[in-house]
């Protein structure tokens, strides 16, 4: 086996859902959102930028927990898509963030709630399966 003891990473260079349905990611993502991504000239079905700030933190979740900030039970419900990642997006407004959303008629399995740990989170689940927080996070700012 390798020695990779010299590997070392020095910062998240890209994250992205895969998509299925473009039209939909980016109604989600660039219309709702907001974010500041652009179609590539040669596939212009593929939306990027290198604008958005980066990663503040980036943590193994796990599923049970995930359910239980999301449902208050250690089992994710059968009746939602299981999520593979997560990706939160820090907000000026949570409530007004979280009322936007929800004019867009996305189900939202939480709705601007404050966490013991002090931050405030709206969580649903994007067009591609990935569980989403709209946060204010005090301690990252």
């Amino acid at each position: 086996m390798a020695d990779l003891s010299g590997l070392k990473v020095l910062f998240v260079a890209g994250f992205g859902p895969i998509v299925r349905d473009h039209v939909e990611s980016k109604r989600f993502y660039v219309d709702t959102l907001g974010l500041p991504l652009q179609a590539m000239e040669h596939d212009p079905t593929y939306f990027h930028g290198e604008t958005l700030d980066g990663v503040r933190h980036f943590a193994l979740w796990p599923l049970k927990a995930a359910a239980e900030s999301c449902f208050g039970q250690s089992t994710w419900p059968g009746d939602v898509p299981e999520p593979h990642a997560w990706l939160e997006f820090d907000v000026e407004d949570v409530a007004g963030a979280t009322d936007v959303l929800k004019k867009q008629g996305y189900k939202l399995l939480v709705e601007a709630r404050k966490e013991p740990w002090g931050q405030t989170v709206t969580r649903m689940i994007s067009p591609e399966g990935i569980l989403i927080g709209i946060t204010f996070t005090p301690w990252l700012r």
